[in-house]
Parts: C-alpha cells; sequence; structure tokens
C-alpha cells in the first residue's frame, strides 16, 4: 500500500501497553492483558462497512496483512465495477438488486413472489443495506444467519430466506448483474419435530369459527384446505376457470412441484359449484381483491387469527400452512398409501410424504391391532427358573 504509517509502526506496538490501541489508515493494533495483540480492520468500500478480524500477533500475523487485506478489499470493489453495465459508475447495490430482482420478477410471472418479497423486504434488504452484490460473501451469508438465529427465528424461516436470496443470485447471474455467484450459502439443520395438525373435533370448530366470522373469504379458504391440503398462496390464486366441478379437480399452474391437477371430494366440489354461481360476476379470482395489486387476496392473516382463537386454539402453533397438515395426516391415519398421499399433496418425494406418518396415531395402533388378530397363537408369560 501506499499508506505511510507513523504511528502504527514496530517500536511503538513493542511499547504497547496492555489494554491500549493504535489505530491508523483502517487499521488496529490492540494489545490484550495476556500481553498478546490483536489485528483487525475497519474500513468503507463502495459505501460498505467492513470489519474482520485479522489474526494475533501470537499466531504470526504482521501488519503487512491487514494491509493487503485492505488492498484486496478494494481490488475486487473496483473488479467488481468493471463487470457492471455501461454507464454506472458503482457496483449494484443489494437493496437495489433486490428491488430490480422483484420487478423483473413479477414481469416475468415468477412463483411465491409475495413470500420472496416478504423475506427480502423484511429482512435481507434490512441486513445487507447498500452492500455491493458483487462483494457479498459466504462470511457476510454467515453473519445473517447467526443474526437471525439470535432473534429466535426457527431454521427452517431462515432456509426459506436463503432459498430467496439464492434465486437472486442465480437471476443476477441470468441478468448479467454479476459474472458469478459471489458466496456460498449453506442452509441450516432444521428440526424435523413432531407435525402439528388439527383432530376432526379442532378441525370442526374452526370451520364453524371460520363460517361465523366477518370476513367472507376465510370460511371457503379453510374448508378448501382441510379438503384438499393445499398450500395457503394455490388456495389464494385460483381462478374460476382452474375449477373444473365435472372432474373434481382444480387447476394449479404455479404449484410448488410444478404445474398439477389438484383432486377434491365431491363435498368440496358441491361447495365449489354454489360458491361460484352465489359469487359476483366480473372478477376471475375466486378470491378477488380491489385493494390487492395482484387481484386476489394475499394476506387473510387478521381474519385467521380471530378464527383461530375463536376455535380454542392457539394462533402460535395452528397457521394456514395447518391446514395442509391437517390434510395429509388424516389421509395417512385413514390409511392411504402413500403414493397416493403423494399424488394428493403434490409432494415431489415420498421421503416428504413419510414424515405424516406419525409413529404414535391411532392408525399405527390400529395396524398393530390387524397384525395381532393374523396370528393364532398367545404369548405366554415365560415361566421363572428356580
Amino acid at each position: 500500500m501506499a499508506a505511510m504509517f507513523q504511528r502504527l509502526t514496530r517500536p511503538m506496538i513493542r511499547r504497547l501497553a496492555p489494554g491500549g490501541t493504535i489505530t491508523e489508515h483502517g487499521i488496529t493494533f490492540e494489545r490484550l492483558t495476556n500481553g498478546d495483540g490483536v489485528f483487525t480492520v475497519n474500513i468503507m468500500v463502495d459505501g460498505r462497512r467492513i470489519h474482520r478480524v485479522i489474526g494475533r500477533e501470537s499466531d504470526g500475523t504482521p501488519r503487512t496483512q491487514a494491509e493487503e487485506f485492505i488492498e484486496k478489499a478494494h481490488r475486487d470493489a473496483r473488479e467488481g465495477r468493471l463487470n457492471l453495465p455501461k454507464g454506472r459508475k458503482i457496483a449494484l447495490g443489494f437493496r437495489e438488486a433486490a428491488t430490480r430482482y422483484l420487478e423483473k420478477l413479477a414481469e416475468e410471472g415468477g412463483k411465491d413472489l409475495v413470500a420472496k418479497r416478504r423475506r427480502l423486504t423484511l429482512h435481507l434488504m434490512p441486513f445487507f443495506e447498500d452492500m455491493p452484490l458483487s462483494n457479498l460473501s459466504t462470511f457476510d451469508v454467515e453473519r445473517y444467519k447467526k443474526a437471525r438465529l439470535e432473534e429466535g427465528t426457527k431454521p427452517g424461516t431462515i432456509n426459506r430466506e436463503l432459498a430467496a436470496l439464492s434465486h437472486l443470485l442465480t437471476k443476477a447471474i441470468e441478468w448479467q448483474w454479476i459474472d458469478k455467484r459471489p458466496a456460498r450459502l449453506k442452509r441450516l439443520a432444521e428440526d424435523r419435530g413432531r407435525i402439528v395438525y388439527l383432530t376432526v373435533e379442532q378441525a370442526q370448530r374452526l370451520v364453524t369459527a371460520a363460517m361465523q366470522d366477518q370476513n367472507p373469504h376465510i370460511y371457503p379458504f379453510v374448508v378448501i384446505g382441510l379438503e384438499t391440503s393445499m398450500r395457503k398462496s394455490e388456495i389464494l390464486s385460483i381462478r374460476r376457470e382452474y375449477v373444473d366441478i365435472q372432474r373434481r379437480v382444480i387447476y394449479i399452474p404455479k404449484a410448488k412441484a410444478g404445474a398439477r391437477e389438484q383432486p377434491i371430494t365431491t363435498q368440496l366440489a358441491v361447495f365449489l359449484e354454489g360458491y361460484l354461481d352465489a359469487s359476483p360476476e366480473g372478477s376471475p379470482w375466486l378470491f378477488p381483491s380491489l385493494a390487492s395489486h395482484t387481484g386476489h387476496t394475499v394476506d387473510i392473516r387478521g381474519a385467521w387469527r380471530r378464527v383461530i382463537i375463536a376455535a380454542g386454539l392457539e394462533p402460535s402453533e395452528v397457521v394456514p400452512h395447518t391446514l395442509r397438515h391437517t390434510a395429509i395426516t388424516h389421509l395417512v391415519q385413514a390409511g392411504v398409501d402413500l403414493p397416493t398421499v403423494k399424488r394428493i399433496s403434490g409432494h415431489k418425494t415420498l421421503v416428504m410424504v413419510e414424515r405424516y406418518s406419525h409413529q404414535n396415531g391411532a392408525h399405527i395402533e390400529a395396524a398393530m391391532d390387524a397384525l395381532e388378530a393374523r396370528y393364532t397363537f398367545q404369548a405366554l408369560p415365560t415361566a421363572r427358573h428356580g
């Protein structure tokens, strides 16, 4: 580096007393109480604050290593600017990249746009702010994961946020905003504990509460969820033309595992026929909303919380996705084979469906009773030996 040091010199470092620090040109040396010393770097590069611990004196870390780190940070920033479209003077910041990503994704008709927008605007953008997208490092991602865990966020939620970040980076390469993926995204191990689902009696209470609620959409939402296992976004984005009463299916063009036809019960087919006949004409959506930019309802949190409380259930445990868990669990407990359950639920693999085979379910006891009935012998206690 071209910088000349007057304070952070070897003689000054050697004379520094325990607890003292010397800072110059973004490099800090601190003398610890045990006599060891630590070099750290704290600089601004393209509007991004970079703070790193370079190393300890006892490990042989010299000041030049900190200088080399700073030089590399500026060099990486310059290289990042060289890869930008013509006319740009500074590297594309994360906040701007995320905003443009959401706009272009909407134009392309991307999937899970509502969820991606929420994860980016509420969590990822406030954390990474205007950090140049090309400078995003694996260390930065690990910092994000640590910060979210310290907030009490579940690993599964963080993994879905990382999935949104991963897709942003993939599209950024495709749109030539960056030339390569700048960071490695390692997902957290998730707790595959018990799946929360409603008993038949709890489901009935929820249906009754939804029927009595002031929101006209919450009742059909609950009914469809319980009788199909469809996801929240899939239900709320149903178009009238997607419902085939005669064939008893609902077409889902943007399901998680790809476009598919969702089978429905006869009871639901009769309900939907009446619901469609009573719905006002003019809107193509099953859940229309003039206030939504999509034309259909995308947020039912207020109504959902009301009916959950009215049904005597716990809002922190019973979420809209619980309807999907409930439908799949009851299919399994009714004795439906897993490949058929997979066909109904739209899961990608049987492994995902096997999670619903709860070990403490009544269907497990019934299966063991059936096994016992096949045998004619009776197991007797072993005689004691004197």
